[in-house]
């Protein structure tokens, strides 16, 4: 099985993620947004694979800056260009597998998805 970890590498989230899949032996790929990029193919299909609106981070800071407009018009095409300026507005970690996908990082929800 082919897992593939999205974010940016100074999250809190993102490494706790990659604590509990280190310990737990499970191979993976990082990609960071901001070493590896975000192109609007690749944010196409994490967009495809996963459902916009809740991709949304509105707990980042990022979110907080948006202007009152922005947060009205959060359409799936306003989010795709809003991601492609920002990544970090996308929630962390977004954990893609061969056949699923995960979004945020709890313990048991990891145990429980890799046991499946």
């Amino acid at each position: 099985m082919t897992t593939v970890v999205y974010g940016i590498k100074n999250c809190d989230t993102i490494k706790k993620a990659l604590k509990w899949l280190d310990t737990n032996e499970i191979t993976y790929t990082f990609h960071d947004y901001r070493k590896d990029g975000l192109s609007s193919q690749l944010l196409t299909q994490l967009m495809t694979t996963a459902d916009p609106q809740l991709m949304l981070n509105k707990r980042s800071t990022s979110f907080r800056a948006l202007s009152a407009e922005q947060k009205e018009n959060l359409t799936n095409e306003t989010l795709s260009q809003l991601f492609l300026e920002t990544p970090t507005l996308i929630k962390r970690p977004l954990l893609i597998t061969d056949s699923n996908h995960l979004l945020g990082f709890k313990a048991d929800q990891y145990q429980a998805f890799f046991n499946e």
